[in-house]
């Protein structure tokens, strides 16, 4: 897959993965604003419901008062009539028909049984009456029959003008009566539990009547009016449909019961989202991952076959040497190069085996047995394998021992691989004469093992990655520097298997210093 088409995927991924999150979003936020707009509108029902149930009780109380003083013989302080006659002559029937409808007004004076600090009341009580009479003509000389053949009258009370007549009379009296005593709070509390329980709302309210936005003694404990929550309705309307008082309703743990209707749907949405955040971010992770991998092996087969070139640069040497006649007769050199061809040989054996040995050390099954050996000891054979290498380039390789105590538990082959591992990529990253200092020095219980070069260095974030198993710097060239990243990953675990730390200090262009710190045995 190309770079390209590789960022275009994860580009759209991403944009997906947003559009997905903020559709989400709006959509419990929208969830959210539809709960409050239902949640008001049921308020608002149930107050409104309160404030025309209170009207109703305290009118019907006035019109029972009303009927109780004129059932007790009550008599009106005054009558008055309004009627309206009409004839009409049918000529088929001869038959001569008479309408009435007359109103009667009786007024009543009667003792106030609303306390509003008056003696008597001015109350109305109107009454329709409708007759119709039919006379007939049919006589020899069509003169006007004075019994009628049939009467019908009909009596009624005209209710709805005298409702509106009542109502009009007793609004405009209950106005001067004081809110406290005109309604209860055991009135509001049952009517509004009523009808919030009926639309499902059972939380705790808190109530109240203002009067042009001044408190009365109507009100709930806690009650507290916020602009932002509260909600209002007009009560006690008068005859203009106005009104003084506003029964006011607030919900302290509002926020919580309207969410708690989403809380479901929402949790569900984010369990939902996160997954697929956590798998997405994974995915886009291991991709980036394989894709670093798959350049890593393409550089390891290419760079494998030359991660030899050391050690059989040195046999070639050696081999050289020997060939040379004033070498060949010198016995003791012979043994030295011989010696020197088959501890290389032994390094192109464990060269091969790096790769395994990670791979345990990775699944902690490489045992590594340690004793208690010298460090310079140690240092010296790591010298000895890779010297000759520098010498032929003209470089030089020397020791500052300097530790008064150099003891360490450690094992010996694999502590030399590893210090001969830093000295190979130093003469590796050296393109000039490879120029080596190493240097140990006692700190506190420890002993510190630096290892100096002055080849072409790193950058500060090589520096982080530099022990990772197969990280190798690029230089857009993979075979002019021979290797496959397994070095400093093994130096890092052997190290660390060793309860040392290694770090490394460099600056790009002059030089890099590794840095071993072990803990001495006594």
């Amino acid at each position: 897959m190309s770079k390209k088409l590789f960022v275009l995927l994860v580009v759209l991924m991403s944009l997906s993965l947003i559009g997905i999150i903020f559709v989400q979003a709006y959509y419990i936020n929208n969830t959210v604003n539809n709960e409050k707009e239902q949640f008001t509108f049921k308020v608002k029902r149930a107050l409104s419901y309160t404030s025309t149930a209170i009207e109703d009780r305290e009118f019907r109380n006035y019109v029972e008062d009303l009927q109780n003083f004129i059932a007790e013989g009550g008599e009106p302080d005054s009558t008055s009539l309004r009627q309206l006659t009409f004839l009409r002559q049918d000529e088929d029937s001869n038959e001569l028909i008479v309408y009435r409808n007359g109103i009667f007004e009786e007024n009543y004076r009667i003792p106030s049984f609303i306390d509003i600090g008056l003696d008597s009341v001015n109350i109305s009580r109107i009454l329709n009456e409708r007759q119709t009479k039919v006379y007939s003509t049919n006589t020899l000389d069509g003169s006007l029959q004075l019994s009628p053949e049939k009467s019908i009258q009909y009596i009624t009370e005209l209710s709805r003008l005298e409702k509106e007549t009542f109502e009009s009379a007793y609004r405009d009296q209950a106005k001067r009566i004081p809110i406290h005593r005109r309604v209860s709070k055991g009135q509001i509390e049952y009517l509004l539990s009523k009808k919030l329980l009926e639309d499902n709302i059972d939380i705790d309210f808190e109530y109240a009547i203002y009067a042009k936005d001044l408190a009365t003694k109507i009100q709930s404990d806690n009650f507290e009016l916020a602009r932002n929550s509260t909600i209002g309705v007009p009560i006690f309307l008068d005859n203009n449909n106005a009104s003084d008082f506003t029964l006011y309703v607030n919900f302290p743990e509002r926020k919580r019961f309207i969410l708690s209707s989403i809380i479901g749907m929402t949790l569900l949405s984010i369990i939902f989202t996160t997954i697929i955040i956590i798998a997405y971010t994974s995915a886009i992770y291991q991709l980036i991952k394989q894709r670093q991998i798959s350049q890593i092996k393409t550089d390891f087969i290419n760079n494998m076959t030359h991660e030899f070139k050391t050690p059989i640069a040195t046999i070639n040497l050696a081999l050289d040497a020997i060939k040379n006649p004033q070498i060949i007769n010198d016995e003791d050199k012979v043994k030295r190069y011989l010696k020197m061809i088959k501890d290389e040989n032994k390094r192109m054996h464990a060269q091969v085996e790096n790769v395994l040995r990670i791979s345990k050390l990775d699944k902690n099954e490489l045992n590594i047995s340690k004793d208690r050996v010298k460090l310079h000891d140690l240092i010296e054979d790591a010298i000895a394998h890779i010297e000759l290498i520098v010498e032929d380039r003209n470089g030089y390789i020397k020791s500052h021992l300097d530790a008064a105590k150099s003891s360490v538990l450690a094992n010996p082959s694999h502590f030399t691989n590893v210090i001969v591992n830093i000295l190979d990529n130093a003469v590796k990253y050296s393109q000039d004469e490879p120029k080596i200092d190493i240097y140990t020095e006692n700190v506190g219980n420890n002993i510190i093992l630096k290892i100096e070069d002055q080849g072409s260095g790193m950058t500060k974030s090589v520096q982080k990655k530099v022990f990772e198993k197969f990280y190798r710097e690029h230089t857009g060239d993979v075979h002019n520097v021979k290797g496959h990243g397994l070095g400093l990953a093994y130096v890092k675990r052997i190290v660390d298997d060793h309860q040392g730390h290694v770090s490394v200090e460099s600056e790009k262009g002059k030089g890099s210093t590794f840095i071993i710190k072990l803990p001495l045995i006594s």
